[in-house]
């Protein structure tokens, strides 16, 4: 075949490399686009007489220098970028050095760098040819943030000059942060800034319009000449993104209600999968509806997520539902009910329209007898938990069938835990406004009279938490009295420590089993369904075990402090400091069933994920809890899963980053993650650049100021440069993490990194100064740190 000229309005399809679709597309949504052609199968061996007139054209129109790029098949596509991995000819003005140009775009398709990228050397390479734009400044443009995975964030790069400073990382830009209604959230400028506002949101609106008709987030290279007009000189979909952090969000229940992480992140710390929310977050929402049912605070239970919300993977508080008790019961004020959740009076929560006086003493009166009366359903509840089996049928129908019972019976323990907090916060409360009292009478302050609460309800016995860790410490203690057990313990892989001593037969054998008998089921974010209690992940109860082992071992463990009490004079609040100490065993014994119910529940989902998976409806067992409880319900009966299932992976992906995300304590409307710009540099250990891979890892530091230097890289090690352009790309497949000192989130090293899955920090300033090779460093992709932890 002979390289052949086709011009852009000419281009329908990707058949000629994503680039130049790219561009043509942008030119029929009436962006402005520099003037140019493709060079259709560049790389054929034919003569170059038709595409080197095409050029003449041009030239003699005035229309030149030109810029020769690669617009390979599969580059800019919708699952690899390529940034780099092609080479780039600036500034052609004359036939003979277009006619290398094309040369060496060419050849490049067969370059070691983009084999190693892209696994193939076979690719047809197509070239675009375009007028140089006389640039004044140049950058980039993401339509969701490509390092937090946040769809509702733009992201603008810009240097001075032209843009190949900003993508071979030679210079550190402007970096901009824009919300989603084009407010500045960041704006970090390296001096006088490069855009005005106006050029910021003109960017901002050719950006917007590629999304809409794309339908989908989109990585843009643009230009502002002299002249100060815009260019769009690249359109790509972002091919790093996770799926939609927010599509599983609930609804938010009124555009002013206040919602709170304070409280309930204390309960469920993190991001949760889809599934967890289905059923946990269903579980608590539905419990705090009926105690607002019971307070005449509502009607009847509504619908989901009126009192808890999911946003982000996170769970938060209602607030604004909340107020319908303290603005419907006696002592119970709309500063009292905000500070015992969020420990402050939050100015932007407005009470709900209050009630007649004698229907609050009603509905105090309900409440408190709701509440007091729940002995009978504590006592209940290990007989009806052991009357749920965990599913162990291969009939996924038959499964989900007693999941859902199961479910309903979680939800009726919830509330049963919530009843049991409430009996406990009634005596406590009612405790300590006596004492405050009493402390103000004497001539003390409030303070005071907490404290002496505080006191009186420290010594509670026989609490189930306290309970809990005096059984693992003694199994601890029992394995560090006998210096050959330890020494076992301490060198054996964290799982199989306690695999090897749940089946020995001495004493620190038999009180593991003891332990892990009454308490497997708690673990850490145990109404979690996807994270395993200690039942059932030796490897981390193991992690922990070792810890508490070594530091016996050592002799730098604390022992155990009995709290002892002195009784009070008063026989009245003696029988207070009873009843709230018995609240608050009542009130752990609660928590526990409701996390043995959840632990049966998890055993149940995770039988579920296998047999979908050992009949071919899922790929792998593990991704059942990235589906809601209705959704499962199709998995199972629907003939076209597959989008269902692609959608639930991309909730996979996303997990960690919702995971990495921050909030304040209190949100109006739908909760949205803090924007926090990082200040750059080094201070002791800690060194801050730009956030630019995810992930974090632990490793040993090369430094290489050159690609010379890199030679002496070995696997694992984390790498640490001034930058990295493309010829550094095959030592991605060695390395742990990048770091560099200048560099942006567009730069090459950036680009590939994410899509090697390596952690990177960009921009340092001062990575390769402070750090040597051989220090063991922890890098932080999500937040852009690098931590030095020793040599």
């Amino acid at each position: 075949m002979t390289p052949a000229a086709v011009e852009f309005d000419d281009v329908i399809d990707d058949r000629y490399g994503g680039k130049a679709a790219g561009l043509a597309r942008l030119r029929r949504l009436g962006l402005p686009v520099p003037t140019g052609f493709v060079v259709a199968d560049a790389s054929s061996s034919g003569d170059l007489d038709t595409v080197t007139a095409r050029f003449g054209e041009m030239a003699s129109a005035g229309v030149a220098p030109v810029a020769v790029r690669s617009s390979a098949v599969g580059e800019d596509g919708d699952d690899q970028s390529f940034a780099g991995q092609y080479d780039t000819v600036l500034g052609v003005d004359t036939a003979e050095a277009f006619a290398d140009a094309l040369r060496t775009c060419a050849a490049s398709v067969h370059s070691r760098r983009a084999s190693a990228y892209s696994g193939q050397t076979d690719a047809t390479m197509h070239v675009v040819v375009q007028r140089m734009v006389d640039a004044r400044a140049a950058g980039v443009v993401f339509t969701a943030d490509p390092t937090s995975g946040r769809r509702d964030l733009m992201v603008i790069d810009a240097v001075a000059g032209l843009g190949e400073a900003l993508v071979d990382g030679t210079a550190s830009p402007d970096h901009i942060v824009l919300d989603p209604d084009g407010a500045v959230l960041v704006q970090e400028a390296v001096a006088a800034p490069v855009l005005s506002e106006s050029e910021i949101a003109q960017i901002r609106s050719g950006a917007l319009l590629a999304v809409q008709d794309w339908g989908r987030p989109m990585d843009l290279e643009w230009a502002i000449d002299e002249s100060g007009e815009l260019w769009w000189l690249q359109a790509r979909p972002i091919t790093t993104l996770p799926g939609d952090l927010n599509e599983m969000d609930s609804p938010v229940a009124g555009a002013d209600h206040v919602y709170t992480r304070c409280n309930i992140g204390e309960m469920m710390p993190g991001a949760f999968c889809p599934l967890t929310a289905s059923v946990s977050g269903f579980a608590i929402d539905y419990a705090m509806q009926m105690v607002q049912v019971v307070a005449r605070g509502q009607e009847r239970y509504e619908k989901p997520w009126l009192q808890v919300g999911y946003f982000y993977g996170h769970m938060f508080l209602n607030l604004t539902e909340g107020t319908a008790l303290s603005s419907g019961i006696i002592g119970n004020s709309l500063e009292q009910f905000s500070t015992s959740i969020c420990g402050r009076v939050i100015d932007e929560l407005k009470p709900k329209p209050p009630q007649p006086f004698r229907r609050k003493v009603g509905n105090t009166i309900r409440l408190t007898t709701h509440a007091l009366s729940v002995g009978p359903a504590i006592r209940r509840l290990p007989g009806e938990i052991a009357g749920f089996e965990v599913p162990s049928s291969s009939d996924p129908r038959e499964v989900l069938r007693q999941l859902e019972a199961g479910v309903h019976q979680y939800c009726d323990i919830t509330l049963t835990h919530v009843r049991s907090s409430s009996r406990a916060a009634v005596a406590a409360n009612v405790l300590e406004s006596v004492l405050v009292r009493q402390a103000v009478k004497e001539g003390r302050t409030e303070d005071d009279g907490k404290a002496d609460a505080a006191r009186l309800m420290a010594g509670a016995s026989e609490v189930e938490s306290a309970l809990m860790l005096a059984e693992l410490d003694s199994v601890v203690r029992t394995i560090a009295g006998d210096p050959m057990a330890a020494e076992r313990f301490l060198s054996a892989a964290t799982d199989e420590a306690v695999t090897s001593l749940c089946g020995a037969s001495g004493d620190a054998g038999s009180r593991l089993r003891a332990f892990l008998d009454r308490h497997g089921h708690r673990g850490y974010r145990e109404l979690c369904m996807r994270d395993p209690s200690w039942a059932d992940d030796p490897a981390g109860l193991g992690a922990m075990m070792q810890v508490m082992v070594r530091s016996a071992v050592d002799g730098t463990d604390r022992e155990p402090v009995r709290v002892t009490v002195d009784e009070h004079p008063s026989a009245t609040i003696r029988l207070l400091a009873r009843l709230a100490q018995r609240g608050a065993r009542g009130r752990e014994e609660t928590k526990s069933r409701m996390a043995l119910m959840a632990h049966a529940l998890k055993r149940g989902y995770r039988h579920l994920g296998r047999v979908l998976a050992e009949t071919g409806r899922l790929p792998d067992a593990d991704l059942v809890f990235f589906f809601d409880r209705a959704e499962l319900q199709r998995i199972i009966d629907s003939t076209d899963i597959a989008d269902l299932v692609q959608r639930a992976r991309g909730r996979r992906e996303a997990l960690s980053f919702q995971d990495s995300l921050e909030f304040d304590d209190v949100s109006v409307g739908r909760p949205s993650p803090r924007v926090v710009a990082p200040a750059r540099g080094a201070s002791g250990d800690r060194i801050v650049g730009r956030p630019a891979g995810r992930g974090s890892v632990e490793g040993v530091v090369r430094v290489a100021k050159s690609i010379v230097e890199a030679r002496a890289v070995q696997r694992g090690e984390i790498l640490v440069a001034p930058v990295t352009d493309v010829g550094w790309t095959p030592y991605f497949t060695v390395i742990a993490a990048l770091v560099t000192d200048i560099g942006s989130s567009v730069s090459h090293g950036a680009v590939v990194a994410r899509e090697y899955g390596l952690p990177c920090v960009v921009n340092t300033l001062v990575g390769t100064q402070a750090l040597e090779t051989g220090d063991r460093v922890l890098v932080d992709g999500d937040r852009g740190v690098v931590v030095r932890l020793g040599r």
